[in-house]
This record gives C-alpha cells, sequence and structure tokens, in this order.
C-alpha cells in the first residue's frame, strides 16, 4: 500500500504555472501562508495551467493508497482535468479548499453563489471540451440555496456543471442545527445525477461518478457532502475517467432520413446547439453544401452555422431573421441537427406562424426522450449531431437528390430573402420618433435597436456574446452572429436575469485569448453588477454592455398592451452604472449617441481590464416574447371596474 505524498508545502505549489491573458512568459501565482491573502507578481491570472508536481499518472491512479477524504476528493477532480472551482469559501469545505492550489486547481472566490453556478456554465460553454466540467462549490445551507438559479439555468442549457454542496456534518442531521436543510430534494428536478457521499471511503467513487455523469449526459449533477465526511483516512485507488462512445444513430433511421432529404425538392436544415456541443460546425456545411440546403440557425444557438457562408440564413425565435423564417416555412424536408425543436424557439413572430405545418421532419438529438416530443416528426435519430451529418453526407455520397435540380433558383431566392431582411434591419435600426415605450421606432438619440446594430458593427469577430433576458437583450436575436462555434451564450429556457454576466466571466477564464462580452439590461444588471468586484480582484477583463432605459422593459410591454399604461413596478431611477463600474476599479464609459457606441467598445476591449459600457437608450419597446401569455383583464368588483 502506498502513501498519497504531501502536496501542502510551497515548494511543492511553486510548480503551479500561470499564463498571463495575453498567453505570453509565465508568471508565478502564490500564496502568501503568513497574510493569508493572495499576493501577485502580475495582477490574479485569467486563466491557470498546472505543472503537475508529480508524475503525470501518478500511483494512487492503480494503486490503492492511503490519503484523506480530501486528498481523494480533490485528487478526483484533477483525473477529471478540473483547473478553475467558483464559488464562496465556507468552513464547511475548508480542509480540501486548503489543498486546491497545490493540486493546480484556481478557486475563484464571488461575490454570489447564483453567479459562482452560472461562471461554471459559462466555463464549460466556452472550452466545450466533452470532458470537462464547470464547478462549483458553496458553505451548507444558505450557500448552497443561492445555488439553484444558477443550477436550472444550466440544466436548461444542457451544460456540463458539477455542483459540489457541502451539508452539515452526518451526525447532526435532522437536530435543526446552524445552516442545516435537506439539500438534496431542492435539486432533485433540475439535476442529471445525484450522488450523496455517505462515507469517506466512497469520495472518490462518488465525486468520480459525478463528473462522469455531468459530461456524459451534458447537464448539472449534485454532489452532497457531509462536511465531516472530508475528514479522516482512507485507502482507494483514484478512478480515471471512462471514455463512452457515441454514435451517429441508428442505421436504419439513418437511411431513412436520407431517402427523405434525396427527395426533397426545397429541404432546410435547422443547425442546434447539438452541434456546437459536438464539434460539428464542418460536418453541416459540407452537408448543407453537399444539398445546397439554406441552414437556420435554432434559437439562441447563433453560433451553430457561419454567418459568413452563402447558405446561413440567421436564426429562428423571438425577434430572428425574417429571411430564415420566409425559408423555413416553403420547406418540404426539415432535419433538424442537434435540436430539442423547443416550443419557445419557433413561436410565430411579425405576425407569421412559419413553422412549415406539412414538411416531413427528421429530428436529431442525444437524448431519445426529445424526438418528437414539442413536434410531431417523421424520422427520430438518437445519436450525435456531428456524426449523424457525417452518415446522413455518407449515405447520400454518389446520389443524386432531386433539390439539386433546382438549386439555383433556390439558392437565389435565399439570397434576395437575406438581402430584404437587412435592408428592412436597418431601416428597423435608427433613431426616431419620440422614443416612449408605445413609439413605433428609436425615439432620442439612440434607440435600443440602433445601439445594437452599432454594437453588431464593432463586436470583433472573435467575440464571445452571453445574453441576458429582457426585451432589449432578446431582440438583439436579430443582430448577433458568429463564424466561431463557442461564441453565444444565452439564458436559454429558463431565462433568468443576471445570467449574462457571470457567464462571460467564467468564459473568460476558459478562452482569455477571445474578448467576452454580455448584454444586460438596467433591471437585470442590479443582480449581478457586484461581480465587477470579483472581475478586479481577480483580474478577468470580462466587458459588461449595460442598456439603461429605466425601466423592466419586456414586463412594461404587458403592462402596455394590456393594462393601458398602468406602469406598476416597472420604472427603474438609475445611478450611471459606468460610474460605479469606475468605482469598484473597473473600467467604465457612459454613451448616449449612436457614434459613440463602436469606439466604446473597442476602447474598453483593448484596455485588458473589466469594464462596463453603459449605453443610454429610449424606453420603445419591441414585441412581447408571446402575445397569448396574457388576456385582456376582467374586473367584476365595483371598485376595480376602472381598472381594464
Amino acid at each position: 500500500m502506498a502513501t498519497i505524498r504531501s502536496t501542502r508545502c510551497l515548494s511543492s505549489f511553486a510548480k503551479l504555472v500561470l499564463k498571463t491573458n495575453e498567453g505570453g512568459s509565465a508568471k508565478l501565482w502564490t500564496r502568501s501562508l503568513h497574510s493569508g491573502t493572495t499576493s501577485h507578481q502580475q495582477p490574479a491570472p485569467a486563466v491557470a495551467v498546472a505543472v503537475e508536481s508529480v508524475e503525470e499518472s501518478p500511483e494512487w491512479r492503480t494503486v490503492p493508497t492511503k490519503m484523506t477524504s480530501s486528498e481523494a476528493f480533490v485528487e478526483t477532480m484533477v483525473a477529471h482535468k478540473t483547473k478553475h472551482i467558483f464559488g464562496i469559501v465556507g468552513s464547511a469545505f475548508m480542509d480540501a479548499l486548503d489543498i486546491f492550489e497545490p493540486a493546480g486547481i484556481r478557486f475563484v472566490p464571488v461575490q454570489h453563489e447564483q453567479n459562482a453556478v452560472h461562471m461554471a456554465d459559462g466555463y464549460a460553454r466556452a472550452l466545450n471540451d466533452p470532458s470537462v466540467a464547470g464547478v462549483c462549490i458553496a458553505q451548507n445551507g444558505p450557500g448552497i440555496t443561492n445555488f439553484v438559479t444558477g443550477v436550472a439555468a444550466a440544466y436548461w442549457a444542457h451544460t456540463p456543471v458539477v455542483v459540489i454542496t457541502p451539508e452539515t456534518g452526518s451526525l447532526g442531521q435532522g437536530l435543526g442545527g446552524f445552516q442545516e436543510t435537506n439539500q438534496l430534494p431542492i435539486f432533485e428536478e433540475i439535476t442529471k445525477y445525484q450522488a450523496h457521499v455517505c462515507s469517506p471511503k466512497r469520495m472518490a467513487e462518488f465525486t468520480n461518478r459525478c463528473f462522469q455523469y455531468a459530461t456524459l449526459e451534458r447537464g448539472p449533477v449534485q454532489l452532497n457532502i457531509p462536511r465531516d465526511h472530508f475528514y479522516g483516512d482512507v485507502t482507494v485507488t483514484i478512478p480515471a475517467p471512462q471514455p463512452v462512445e457515441i454514435s451517429a444513430g441508428g442505421a436504419e433511421s439513418l437511411k431513412r432520413a436520407a431517402e427523405l432529404l434525396s427527395s426533397a425538392k426545397n429541404p432546410v436544415i435547422v443547425s442546434g446547439g447539438g452541434v456546437v456541443m459536438a464539434n460539428g460546425i464542418d460536418a453541416v456545411v459540407r452537408l448543407a453544401e453537399q444539398l445546397k440546403t439554406p441552414v437556420c440557425n435554432s434559437y439562441l444557438h447563433n453560433d451553430s452555422f457561419p454567418q459568413s457562408h452563402e447558405l446561413w440564413m440567421g436564426p429562428l425565435g423571438y425577434q430572428g431573421s425574417k429571411a430564415a423564417m420566409k425559408t423555413i416555412s416553403q420547406a418540404d424536408v426539415v432535419l433538424a441537427l442537434g435540436s430539442r425543436l423547443g416550443p419557445f424557439g419557433s413561436l410565430p413572430q411579425y405576425g407569421f406562424d412559419y413553422w412549415p405545418k406539412s414538411a416531413k421532419i427528421i429530428q436529431v438529438d442525444t437524448v431519445a426522450r426529445r424526438l418528437g416530443l414539442t413536434k410531431n416528426i417523421d424520422v427520430g435519430i438518437c445519436g450525435d449531431a456531428k456524426m449523424a451529418a457525417e452518415a446522413i453526407s455518407n449515405l447520400l455520397q454518389g446520389s443524386s437528390p432531386a433539390c439539386l435540380q433546382t438549386a439555383n433558383e433556390r439558392l437565389a431566392q435565399v439570397q434576395e430573402e437575406k438581402a430584404a431582411w437587412e435592408k428592412e434591419l436597418d431601416a428597423l435600426s435608427v433613431s426616431t420618433g419620440d422614443g416612449s415605450p408605445s413609439s413605433a421606432f428609436g425615439g432620442g438619440p439612440l434607440s435600443p435597436r440602433h445601439a445594437l446594430r452599432e454594437l453588431e458593427k464593432a463586436m470583433p469577430k472573435d467575440a464571445m456574446v452571453a445574453t441576458d433576458i429582457g426585451n432589449i437583450c432578446s431582440v438583439s436575436n436579430s443582430y448577433l452572429r458568429f463564424d466561431t462555434p463557442g461564441s453565444f451564450f444565452a439564458a436559454m429556457a429558463f431565462g433568468n436575469c443576471g445570467y449574462a454576466f457571470p457567464a462571460a466571466m467564467g468564459a473568460k477564464i476558459a478562452r482569455p485569448d477571445r474578448p467576452s462580452i454580455a448584454y444586460i439590461g438596467d433591471g437585470a444588471w442590479g443582480m449581478s453588477l457586484n461581480e465587477i468586484l470579483t472581475c478586479v480582484r481577480e483580474n478577468i477583463p470580462a466587458i459588461g454592455v449595460v442598456f439603461n432605459n429605466g425601466q423592466w422593459g419586456a414586463e412594461k410591454k404587458n403592462q402596455v398592451d394590456f393594462y393601458a399604461d398602468r406602469f406598476v413596478g416597472t420604472n427603474l431611477a438609475n445611478p450611471s452604472f459606468a460610474e460605479i463600474s469606475r468605482t469598484m476599479g473597473a473600467e467604465g464609459i457612459r454613451v448616449t449617441k449612436p457614434e459613440e457606441v463602436g469606439p466604446a467598445l473597442t476602447s474598453l476591449i483593448a484596455s485588458g481590464k473589466p469594464g462596463v459600457l453603459e449605453i443610454v437608450v429610449s424606453q420603445v419597446l419591441a414585441d412581447p416574447f408571446r402575445r397569448d401569455a396574457l388576456s385582456a383583464p376582467v374586473r367584476h368588483l365595483e371598485k376595480y371596474k376602472t381598472f381594464v
């Protein structure tokens, strides 16, 4: 039996080498053992690359070895390539926390636990490594309950996140002690798997399983650990990650899909988030070119097909591309690759119910339960989006699909539709009118759409963008276009405010070589502006673009449409968010004119520092998310009769 070598000495930690944001010469990041604070020869780095203090495959990977349960916990995370953990320090896991750094794991302390989950989410989505999960941890009880919204968001974004939830000690459970709550039921409906470490001897086993399931099933998992189980000696082998082979799907369903596409006269491809997750963009491009067929991005996956490609049509869904909607409405076969075909992503837009009612639908998803769940489909393929696209392409090889006979005419129409939509979008992206919530256009010196157009023009080609939910942020669906996958991180189906900025922070840590920008409304900004402190302290140069129009816009639109402009709870009185950012130690620029937007964004990115671009825009509002969500008010009591 071997004994694990101690990693708690500074000389061992001195081998942890960290790269600067620019990826230049390595800088050593050391912890002051006397002051208890972090001291830096350079500002805290945005990404860490660990140089193991022991051999690449230490003996405890194959030989039962004596170690503490904290060491077993940490070494299992190391085996799963964990480099960053997001959270707030707590006594419940402090024994393990103490050895994160010598293990090569950077602990990123945040301002609120919900944001720790969003950072882990953004980190995993930007890294897009099928073997790596985002990781977050917090203090038992109130720290863990603060995780809930972030975990739900990750669940509906299909993001692999290991949610570590230390809990009250095993011998005190059920006694109503300090910071005690039953933590497993809280996350039951928003996790792919839950593990409870019932004994220190099973610490490595359950930790390994959580990482396996998070990456295999693409979603958050919960690792629940009684705080006393971090202590004590165990003799274990640290399990290695177990690769699981995936496939393109069943041979018969792939064959039927190829036959449908071969006979289709006007096929259309919908490229979904599963294409990005599978690193399958090139495979979809090849299939689209083979069929000469247009490709629409599924809702909030604007990075799932390159915008510079002639077959790109733009995104479906709320305030998406009219060109994409008109094109798919005429399809006789739709191939939905890596998409669950969520109901919100195909609602009528611009007064147009565009989803094709008579088209044959082929759906590809890795989860069999999602096939045909929201749409009637003709062929369901349970398989990897990239592999399925490749398999279908191979099956079509050497054939003469019917759609090729009209390729020139179809592609000419596609280009006409795109040109018409761009012309219309230009006309919408202006600042005219009175700027009130019911104004048809922009108003004031700067309308929201005008600001979004200017941001689009100035956006670096390699930028990553995260968006919150809300009126202006959701309208940005018309303007966010990408050539690089892993560039767009929206709040997805859960649609919570406060997602974008911490997600952009996590993305920046994962990809320090790329600009990371968040779009946030002024209401939602109140939920995440505290993380500017984290950005300054941890040197995370994420940029928050805050649209300041003094209102909760999406909800105010409902009050305009249904409640006779009775604005209850939707008006805001804001300070200067740029000034607050500067007070916190970051950059901050406030703009009020369209010509100021682009240069301000460029300046903030070039600074290499975190910052806020505050854009003061008019109060004009876009369409509601869905018009059937509310009904005209009915009042029976006399005292309320005028409130209709």
